[in-house]
């Protein structure tokens, strides 16, 4: 019988396959908090290919991590690719863009203190 946990709870217990997971919908962005603390955060994306997040800055270094697909990133306007196994640490107070290339999967940390 499948384990009906909710994810965040399910992964504190037991490794989890990111293939059977958080799934892209059509046209959407898809996002699930596995840890929400006050040190720090860590989430799970799923996008669908052409969704994208519009430019912004956070006040805390973030690392992405693509657990499945290709991320197209604009750090400070400059372009950066960024397939399936890689990561990036978008710095703190840069402006950054992302949009998916074709459905992606993306873990985000979020290191606050």
């Amino acid at each position: 019988m499948p384990n009906q946990q909710p994810l965040e709870t399910r992964i504190r217990e037991q490794s989890i396959n990111w293939n059977d997971e958080l799934n892209a919908q059509s046209d959407a962005i898809v996002s699930k908090t596995l840890v929400d603390q006050k040190t720090g955060t860590i989430t799970v994306f799923a996008f669908d290919q052409g969704q994208s997040l519009s430019e912004h800055t956070a006040p805390f270094d973030a690392f992405v991590h693509i657990l499945s697909g290709q991320m197209k990133i604009r750090l400070n306007g400059n372009p950066v690719t960024v397939n399936q196994g890689e990561s990036l640490i978008m710095p703190a107070d840069i402006p950054h863009a992302l949009e998916a290339v074709e459905p992606t999967r993306m873990l985000l940390v979020m290191i606050r203190s």
